[in-house]
């Protein structure tokens, strides 16, 4: 059995020691700049989105000729500039993190030049209407910053290149959404490779000192607010489990169409239109867009948050009723589609959150905001197929602490209907990402 420490030579020892203090320094002062940087990032793509509902109040029909042409230009910026950029970002961030991509390539993935060039196209993206979230590229952005910390770490220094990619990312989710305990989850399920890494808790507490920024700027509340619900009862298993199967069948759908869509090995017309014409099979998509955003009466619109926000409170779905679903599940795989950067996270809430207010309808369940809150974890974790992350980040969302156990029952059950109908969405992305690589250094698979 080992003795204690001695507390005075323990005590001299971790005072003396330069290289550690600047390595702890380094990485938290690059943590509370990812997590400022993220802030910046989350008004600046709130300021792009209020102007262009801004400008459609006032022109209703502008969205067919705006949203095309803003489409366009971001994808064709984005394949001109900065195509490591395109998507959400988190593929990104997995692939830089593939033990077989060597340091050098890394810039493919991360970069401050790709963190700028993400902030700008994708509140470009939002600026035109586009069906998008802003927390994906939070997760590159915050990578790309902290990234950026290994110049000024100390050669000895134990935290290594990978490191300072998961805390930047989990950062990025952990100010993003408010929820500093998502971006734990997030780099533990998502991220993380190795176990050191996990139980690093240096990089942890630059995860939560980022979070920490949204609190300091946006104040201690809940992302959705606070839901009311009702105790918790037998009387929720019925429309509780039909959602977490639902939820987790059309989020494995949709992984699985999304994933086909990007990768380009299908032989459709409309594939071969996008290899061969991507400027203009964006346009089309923002055509698209803009078509069922006027349908919808913009609801479907930017990320889904304002309507999933009211549903929660207590609204309806307003006179489309049902087909919200429907509609912002085909928008916001349209706007994937396209090629123009920009996440999935709140639009996957906002689809899960309308299919489990359609089963509160559907069943005349008397609380909606807990079958709402069950979709939003279910669909979430039926995309990502990370069931931890999707209900700690919607538990900290609504404040649902108190309905812990039935979100994570929900999120394990749909992500494991999704394991049957999809791979991993981000791994299949992540593939697409590596096949980036020049010829010479391609990573083994």
């Amino acid at each position: 059995m080992s003795s204690d420490p001695h507390i005075v030579n323990a005590l001299r020892a971790e005072l003396s020691d330069r290289d550690l203090w600047q390595t702890r320094v380094v990485v938290l002062t690059f943590g509370t700049l990812s997590g400022l940087v993220v802030v910046a990032f989350t008004w600046l793509t709130e300021q792009a989105l209020e102007l262009f509902h801004h400008a459609r109040a006032g022109l209703p029909w502008l969205p067919l000729l705006w949203t095309p042409l803003c489409t366009a230009a971001v994808v064709w910026t984005t394949r001109q500039w900065a195509p490591g950029a395109a998507g959400s970002g988190i593929p990104q961030v997995m692939a830089a993190l593939h033990p077989g991509v060597e340091p050098r390539w890394r810039g493919l993935y991360v970069s401050v030049r790709l963190t700028l060039a993400k902030m700008l196209l994708t509140a470009a993206g939002l600026l035109g209407g586009l069906s998008q979230g802003r927390e994906g590229p939070s997760v590159q952005i915050g990578a790309g910053v902290m990234h950026a910390a290994r110049r000024f770490l100390p050669q000895r220094s134990a935290v290594s290149e990978q490191g300072l990619l998961i805390a930047g990312g989990a950062a990025g989710i952990a100010a993003a959404f408010n929820t500093p305990l998502g971006g734990i989850m997030f780099a533990i399920e998502e991220l993380s490779r190795r176990p050191e890494q996990r139980s690093n808790g240096l990089i942890m507490a630059a995860i939560v000192l980022a979070g920490l920024m949204g609190v300091s700027v946006y104040g201690n509340s809940t992302y959705f607010g606070v839901i009311r619900v009702q105790p918790v009862s037998w009387a929720l298993l019925g429309p509780g489990l039909l959602v977490a199967l639902g939820c987790g069948l059309v989020g494995g759908l949709f992984a699985r169409l999304l994933t086909r869509s990007l990768s380009g090995r299908s032989n459709d017309r409309f594939t071969r239109w996008r290899q061969r014409y991507p400027v203009r099979f964006a346009a089309g998509c923002g055509l698209a867009v803009a078509v069922i955003g006027l349908v919808t009466g913009g609801a479907t619109f930017g990320s889904g948050y304002t309507h999933t926000r009211e549903l929660l409170e207590g609204g309806s779905s307003g006179e489309i009723g049902g087909l919200y679903l429907l509609l912002k599940f085909a928008a916001t795989w349209i706007t994937a589609w396209s090629g123009a950067p920009g996440g999935i996270f709140a639009p996957a809430l906002a689809i899960g959150g309308a299919l489990g207010g359609d089963v509160a309808q559907l069943t005349g369940h008397f609380d909606a905001p807990t079958l709402i809150a069950l979709g939003m974890a279910g669909f979430l974790a039926a995309v990502t197929q990370a069931p931890m992350t999707a209900f700690i980040i919607v538990m900290e969302m609504v404040d649902g602490y108190q309905l812990v156990l039935s979100l994570m029952a929900c999120a394990m059950i749909s992500s494991g209907i999704s394991r049957l109908v999809s791979r991993p969405l981000y791994a299949s992305l992540t593939d697409l990402q590596l096949g980036r690589l020049p010829a010479q250094a391609s990573a083994p698979h």
